[in-house]
């Protein structure tokens, strides 16, 4: 009678899944007792049905099926059914990667309910048959749950293969058996009885073998690699708590796994494959492929326009009302909402628990099935519902490792054996204590928790041929660790596995029912970070999904959306999604080996070419939407479903030590695309470096938050139809960032012999910043809304320290050289001895000189970026900088000095006159503006409008400056003893040439040899634009070939680079609106270290200067220059606070290109001064100002190309003030005190390279930038008596006649040097710039005691009087005018005591333009006849003095003109055009290789009638004002042996052209003896000396002076 029962019920299952079989026979055999079944096909389409999998099975077998059923003992021993071999080979499904058919279709959904409601009722059919009235049915019942709660199930073997693309993975398990176990998880007989209402199962998996391989065009697979995981054992428990005894469901249910050791191993082959398949697992998970989610975005769009879109009830991005419109209940469509991260699988999963949990109640099933067949739609819309069960899932790992390997072929000996794969493992990453928590009831509560408590990551064996980590190497494991986080499990404890079923203390395994938190407050309140961190020590990640229902409706209860109804409201549910991950301490060392290894892994993974899964859709926007109503407004206003992930990461330390070896530049083209990679040629044999100085950087607190709407498509879409939306639904529309780091410090370490790493030496103490940014979602919905902002950014950084020796960055530029610059092998630079000596100090031990630490500080920035569719606009301060420098003491007695350097914002406004020493000074007040202050505002390019230009409005307070001798000292301080490595002073890496090669490298640049005449022989060769074969063959080469060739090939020339440059900076100011303020800027200049004194403001340099100046010790001589105020403003701009609120408008934007100019610029009290001892201060430069107007025109000329180029026209007027500019003796001392040491400095400086790049790493530029579009072809050196010199080059000629030049020719790819120039205003256009300038007076004062006579000094004024100046430079020619009005020289007496002045001898006067001196002078011997040669016409050739009389008209005292043009546009311009044609080749090449210079100089000046009176004394007491000696200090002990100075031989070529036209020069040369005892005598003697130049003229050409007539003057020009 049992079987009547017992068979149907295994034969619906056998029958269901197995093609091919007879009931009766099956029916037979298990009467029987035992049933064996070989060689079976499984019924594919129903599994595939079954399962709704993205994968479709191409072959399912079962070599042997067992059935046992004990019916004598059937309430005491189980059933057993055996699978032996069980084989499925998987694939992708067609178009699940695209629309996945087209199922959005009505008739499509009813086929498909159909076709499940068909395949429900076989069972049900079959299931209600067999009832026998003899048997009572509660007995059967709980006969037949004992017996499938007992159900024993064993399969060997199963295979399991998944095939796509080349991608074979396969899944091999050994042996599974599930069975039913006691409360201690032993095996037994159980059933639930109503005092304990709990079933436990165990599933054990032995030798699970994972292998992932890549098959060839033909489907084989050509070399095996090596296993993922190979033969991993892991059991599983399962916990089962029911209500009551004939509960269908179980209310609780913990599935959880244990594996003890995991080992996945991945070769470098693998890696793709592997990365590919995790693609496929977020794709299936998030529901992007596989659910026919693209084909609901696409199909169901029709209906969506027709529906109300209710933002709360929808639960998905393509929302409920989809699913109701098209009429789909199917379950896999209503188990997509919710969260993104539960779509997918999880649902899948998630709505066939019942049936894979409640076997037992399967009897009396037909109502049962009803439900769970048509999913959990039907079994929803009943009024007595089950409650969903609470599912607990859990996998823990006591350890587990992920090592990578690199694969490489290895041939046999013989031709025919096959080819096999070698692996070499590179690196291991090992964790301990892993858990993986996952518990949700229904789709309400959903939560994930992950945690580790111990990670570490170490390399292995050896990487692109260097053997670091070998065996043979001895290194010990800590060096191998690279990446070390939380804690052991040995000190943590079994924590990880608290409350598991494998914890003996959960209350599972101790009889007590255990409690779950499912409220989302009391979750987050209960598992905070804390405690998470506590728990697991290295991660810990928390994620929540909670759904609320509000409206007390069933969440899912179906509406028709498309009949719009409004007496019955869609259920309001609130969503919340939180992620938390947290971090422990965490310790990272990017070493060579760390670095090689995760770049090569990295490049490995990028060797793919897999496509992706997800594709995203094109965004699009419905024109035709609907506006929302109010209430859909109002319920979005109370609550918007938003996504937010909190990350924090705790006690970071980062390492970088120098790099031991370098072969980044074969791995990082490969990681960017460029190249493929090449091993390297020849491997460096590793060598440790100990003592290895590393850069280390700590973070005590890093945290990040995230929030995103959770439905942003629909948001953003109601959000943007309406017209006004409010604050906070537009918040509600971005992506928000914050990201916060707390207690970020670095400093300098070294990792000595014993493995250990040293105390951290700061450079930059522990400071805070903070950044926030919001990106809006969807910018497309937003394109005519222009006021929404895109993107905005703040950025606040409250204080920024940084402090260093000179040693100590000397030791961060050899660290970062070490990475950056590749020696050629690969091998480490080494590092100078002395240097680490000197960085990392013995504790307790004091050097004599301590050297200075410069320390300096910024505090107060704040950032803001904001950008919308029309405008880009930043805006900005910076409250203070600070920069000092700290002396520390020698001894005990010495106290620490503290030298400020720079210090802004300072009250610069009275320090233009030094009567602010004498004054009260207020003290730098705390509420001082900030030091910068500044707003940008860009337009966006558009296409289609002309937007106004862009604007800048920047504010600048003063600044004091105090270039200190301690600064010199720190630039140039150099470790004290030698080293025994490579000299490494300056952190520069050793050069690799030869030694013979440098030397002759120093010889040809230090002391070319004058045959040559090639002063700057490397420059030339390496700047010259044209490389031909001549010229690189016939010089010795100071660079290698190799790079010679890579810098022409490259890189672009500066001429190019000027007509970008130029280009681009007409772009930023054509239409820019500017508004710039600088408060003066005061730089102090003393001779000797300036402390900062104790009783005033730390950092104050003019407090620091004005107690000096007042002290009674030793002020220091201080030059004291005092820039001027500047002010610039735009045409028709009106002044506006720097400081806006981005983004901002402003009354009068500039629309067209240069409305912005003139641009109005003033500069105001600019003066230098001097303070000398004893509190004395003199004036250098008298308080100035100057106002200058600056306008640029362009206009496009047409181009050859498409392009429109620009010519530009640059005008500058500058109007001075007068200048008055004082001088004595004490100041000249001064000044050559301190411009002796900055030179010193400065050689210094250029000797040892520390501001240039190192020798060995030749930049690739093309020489060095011009500074003016005129002087951009100077790029080579003035040219010797070589065969082929630059200035040589020839081409087209000026006019634009062509010239056939053949092939074999050295000149035939070069450019005329007036190409160079006028190419200029080729893209950028032609520039030419005018400058004026006027000068009202400029008075110069020297003062000087007077020899032998004490308590007078003499005062030399010099006067120039309206100084005009202009500047004209043009392409090929430029041009400076320069004119006087009067100068005189006159000097004076004036007694110190009395302080009055009077005239000098001889009426004062030195130097006079005027007829002062006529009215006074008697000469001895008057002129009789005029002088035949004090006119200059006849003496000249006619031209020269057409020249001089053209070009100067009348004029004021002094008349200079200086004009430089191109050579060879002058020498063109000397031919006639229709001669030029006929000309060859030869005969102009022979022409113009004259070794002429490129530039000819012309230089003419005239002058009026002058007196000058030479009075030897005076003149000896002005030379004594100009002395200086160099103080004792300062004077060298002995002079090195250097190179041997250059000669430069003075020809006629290297003079200008100069024309002098000069009148009537009168010289008195006056006796100086006493004159009082002559003044007795009547007589009158000659005491003067008078010479008298009528004129002086000068021209540079010798014409003949017979004059000729051209007869004919084609011939004779």
């Amino acid at each position: 009678m049992l079987e009547s029962y017992v068979t149907p019920l295994l034969m619906s299952y056998v029958d269901r899944y197995i093609k091919n079989l007879k009931p009766s026979d099956l029916q037979l055999s298990l009467w029987g007792g035992d049933v064996v079944l070989s060689k079976l096909d499984l019924k594919l389409d129903v599994l595939e049905q079954e399962l709704k999998l993205p994968f479709t099975f191409l072959s399912g077998h079962i070599h042997e099926l067992r059935i046992h059923v004990p019916w004598t003992k059937l309430g005491s021993e189980p059933v057993v059914i055996t699978i032996n071999t069980m084989e499925c080979i998987l694939k992708l499904k067609e178009g699940a990667q695209d629309d996945h058919e087209s199922c959005g279709s009505s008739s499509t959904n009813r086929s498909t309910t159909e076709s499940v409601k068909s395949l429900a009722k076989p069972r049900r059919i079959q299931q209600a048959a067999p009832t026998d009235p003899d048997l009572p049915p509660g007995y059967v019942q709980s006969l037949i749950r004992r017996v499938v709660n007992n159900v024993n199930i064993v399969v060997n073997n199963l295979i399991l293969k998944y095939v796509e693309d080349d991608i074979v993975l396969s899944v091999n398990i050994t042996s599974a058996e599930c069975y039913t176990v006691d409360e201690f998880w032993d095996r037994a007989f159980m059933d639930i009885s109503p005092s304990d209402l709990v079933l436990r199962k165990v599933i054990n998996f032995s030798d699970c073998t994972i292998c992932l391989d890549k098959r060839n065009a033909s489907g084989k697979i050509e070399f095996y690699q090596d296993p993922l995981l190979y033969k991993c054992s892991f059991r599983t428990r399962l916990h089962f708590t029911y209500d009551n005894i004939n509960s269908k469901i179980p209310s609780v249910i913990k599935i959880q796994a244990l594996v003890e050791t995991l080992k996945l191993s991945i070769t470098d082959q693998q890696l793709p494959m592997f990365i590919h398949i995790m693609e496929l697992g977020m794709a299936l998970y998030y529901g992007e492929i596989g659910n026919q989610r693209g084909a609901e975005m696409e199909e169901h769009g029709t209906h969506a326009k027709e529906t109300v879109v209710n933002m709360t009830g929808a639960e998905d991005e393509t929302g409920l009302q989809v699913q109701h419109t098209s009429q789909y209940p199917h379950p896999d469509m209503y188990l997509q909402q919710g969260n993104d991260d539960e779509q997918g699988w999880v649902s899948w999963a998630w709505s066939y628990v019942p049936a894979i949990v409640s076997t037992g109640d399967e009897y009396d099933g037909e109502e049962y099935y009803e439900e769970t067949e048509d999913g959990v739609q039907q079994r929803r819309q009943k009024s007595q519902t089950p409650k969903d069960p609470i599912i607990s899932i859990g996998f823990y790992c006591t350890k587990a490792s992920v090592t990578f390997k690199l694969t490489e072929m290895q041939t046999e000996s013989s031709y025919y054996s096959p080819q096999k794969v070698k692996s070499k493992e590179i690196l291991c990453l090992e964790q301990e204590g892993m858990t993986v928590e996952v518990l949700m009831m229904g789709e309400p509560f959903f939560d994930c928790q992950i945690g580790i408590v111990g990670c570490r990551a170490l390399c292995l064996k050896g990487i692109m041929g260097v053997k670091d980590f070998e065996e043979n190497t001895n290194r010990c494991e800590a060096d191998a660790v690279f990446f070390q986080c939380g804690e052991s499990l040995s000190s943590k404890g079994m924590t990880y596995l608290t409350n598991s079923l494998f914890d003996y203390r959960s209350p599972e395994n101790n009889g007590v029912q255990a409690e779950f938190i499912l409220e989302a407050a009391l979750h987050k309140e209960t598992y905070t970070e804390i405690a998470g961190i506590q728990r697991f020590g290295a991660f810990y990640m928390d994620y929540l999904y909670t759904m609320e229902n509000t409206s007390g409706k069933v969440s899912g209860s179906q509406q028709e959306y498309s009949s719009i109804s409004k007496e019955e409201e869609p259920p309001i549910v609130q969503e919340m999604s939180v992620k938390r991950l947290v971090v422990g301490p965490l310790d990272i060392c990017f070493n060579s080996s760390a670095v090689h290894r995760i770049l090569k892994i990295v490049a490995c993974s990028l060797e793919h070419e897999y496509e992706s899964y997800s594709k995203p859709n094109p965004d699009t926007v419905d024109d035709k939407r609907m506006l929302p109503s109010p209430e859909e407004v109002a319920a979005l206003e109370e609550f918007i479903p938003t996504r937010l992930t909190c990350v924090t990461v705790l006690n970071i330390t980062i390492t970088i030590p120098m790099a031991e070896f370098n072969l980044l530049d074969c791995l990082l083209p490969v990681i960017l695309g460029q190249k493929n990679f090449s091993s390297p040629v020849n491997a460096p044999a590793f060598q440790p470096l100990r003592p290895l100085p590393a850069l280390r950087i700590q973070v005590d607190k890093v945290n990040l938050e995230h929030s995103v709407p959770m439905y942003a498509d629909q948001l953003v879409n109601t959000v943007s139809s309406l017209s006004q939306p409010s604050d906070n639904l537009l918040h509600h529309c971005y992506a928000h960032c914050y990201l916060k780091i707390f207690g970020f410090q670095a400093g300098l370490t070294s990792l000595d012999s014993e493995g250990s790493f040293l105390p951290l030496t700061p450079l930059v103490p522990s400071f805070s910043t903070a950044l926030y940014g919001k990106l809006l979602r969807l910018p497309i919905y937003w394109t005519k809304r222009t006021f929404v902002p895109i993107t905005e950014c703040i950025f606040e950084l409250p204080n920024f320290t940084i402090q260093a020796t000179r040693a100590q960055t000397l030791l961060l530029q050899a660290i970062c050289q070490s990475w950056t610059h590749n020696m050629g092998n690969g091998a480490s630079p080494g590092v100078n001895e002395a240097l680490l000596n000197e960085v990392y100090k013995a504790s307790g031990v004091k050097s004599q000189n301590p050297p200075p630490t410069l320390e300096g500080s910024i505090q107060n920035v704040e950032l803001k970026y904001c950008s919308k569719s029309l405008v880009k606009c930043a805006s900005g301060t910076v409250g203070s900088i600070k920069v000092c420098a700290k002396a520390p003491g020698s001894s005990e007695a010495v106290k620490e000095k503290l030298v400020p350097l720079i210090q802004g914002p300072s009250d610069t406004k009275e320090l233009h006159m030094s009567k602010w020493l004498n004054e009260s000074r207020k003290p730098e007040s705390l509420l001082a503006p900030d030091l910068l202050a500044f707003t940008v505002q860009v337009p966006q390019p558009m296409e289609h409008c002309n937007n106004s230009g862009a604007v800048l409005l920047a504010s600048v307070q003063g600044i004091s400056v105090n270039v200190d001798p301690i600064f010199y000292t720190w630039l140039l301080h150099q470790p004290q003893k030698g080293s025994s490595r490579h000299s490494q002073t300056a952190g520069v890496i050793p050069v690799t040439l030869p030694v013979t090669k440098k030397k002759e490298e120093e010889l040809s640049v230090g002391s070319a040899p004058l045959a040559k005449q090639l002063s700057n022989q490397a420059s030339e060769y390496a700047s010259s634009p044209v490389k031909t074969k001549t010229v690189t063959e016939s010089r010795p080469l100071s660079l290698p070939m190799k790079v010679m060739n890579s810098a022409s090939e490259s890189c672009v020339s500066p001429e190019e680079k000027m007509k970008e440059f130029i280009a681009l900076v007409w772009n930023a100011v054509k239409r820019l609106t500017l508004q710039l303020e600088l408060q003066s800027c005061c730089i102090f200049f003393p001779n000797d270290s300036l402390p900062s004194p104790s009783t005033i403001v730390s950092g104050d340099i003019p407090g620091t200067v004005r107690s000096c100046y007042h002290n009674q010790t030793r002020m220091p001589g201080t030059l004291v220059v005092c820039l001027p105020q500047i002010k610039v403003m735009s045409a028709g701009h009106k002044y506006m606070e720097p400081l806006q609120e981005i983004p901002f408008t402003i009354s009068k934007p500039v629309l067209d290109e240069g409305d912005a100019f003139p641009w109005t610029i003033s500069l105001s009290q600019f003066s230098v001064y001097t303070l000398l001892g004893q509190q004395k201060s003199f004036s250098l430069v008298e308080p100035m100002s100057c106002t200058s107007t600056l306008a640029v025109t362009s206009h496009k000329l047409q181009a050859l190309g498409h392009e429109s180029r620009h010519s530009f026209v640059v005008c500058l007027h500058v109007d001075l003030e007068s200048l008055e500019i004082k001088c004595s003796n004490p100041q000249v001392q001064l000044l050559y005190e301190l411009s002796h040491s900055i030179n010193t400095t400065w050689s210094k400086i250029q000797k040892r390279g520390i501001l240039r790049q190192p020798s060995s790493y030749p930049e690739p530029t093309m020489g060095a930038v011009p500074t003016s579009p005129v002087r951009s072809s100077v790029d080579t050196a003035p040219p010797g008596t070589s065969t082929c010199s630059p200035s040589a080059d020839f081409g087209t000629p000026t006019e634009g006649d062509s010239l056939q030049t053949g092939d074999d020719s050295p000149f035939s790819d070069s450019a005329t040097l007036e190409q160079k120039t006028t190419n200029i205003g080729g893209a950028s256009g032609r520039v030419s710039l005018w400058m004026q300038w006027m000068l009202p007076k400029v008075t110069i004062k020297l003062f000087s005691p007077e020899q032998g006579t004490k308590g007078t000094e003499i005062c030399v004024v010099s006067e120039l009087e309206d100084l005009s100046a202009s500047v004209d430079v043009q392409d090929v020619y430029t041009k400076v005018k320069c004119k006087v009005g009067s100068f005189n020289v006159d000097h004076y007496k004036r007694s110190l005591e009395e302080g009055h002045r009077s005239p000098g001898h001889f009426g004062g006067v030195l130097l006079s333009c005027t007829d002062k001196l006529n009215r006074r002078t008697l000469l001895v011997r008057p002129i009789s006849k005029q002088d035949p040669f004090s006119h200059f016409s006849g003496f000249f050739p006619p031209t020269a003095a057409k020249v001089l009389e053209v070009s100067h008209q009348q004029h004021g005292f002094l008349s200079v003109t200086y004009t430089k043009a191109v050579t060879k546009n002058v020498r063109h311009k000397l031919t006639s055009k229709h001669e030029r044609g006929s000309q060859s080749l030869q005969k102009l090449s022979e022409g113009l290789v004259d070794s002429s210079p490129q530039f000819l100089h012309e230089i003419l000046l005239t002058a009026q009638p002058f007196d000058v009176v030479l009075s030897c004394p005076l003149l000896a007491t002005v030379g004594n004002i100009f002395q200086a000696k160099l103080p004792k200090r300062h004077k060298d002990k002995g002079k090195s042996v250097g190179q041997p100075m250059r000669t430069h031989s003075l020809t006629s070529r290297s003079l200008p052209l100069i024309y002098i036209n000069t009148n009537v020069i009168r010289v008195f040369f006056p006796n100086v003896e006493e004159r009082q005892h002559h003044t007795e005598s009547p007589l009158k003697k000659e005491d003067t000396l008078v010479l008298k130049l009528g004129s002086v003229s000068m021209a540079p050409q010798a014409d003949n002076p017979l004059s000729r007539t051209a007869l004919r003057k084609d011939i004779y020009q």
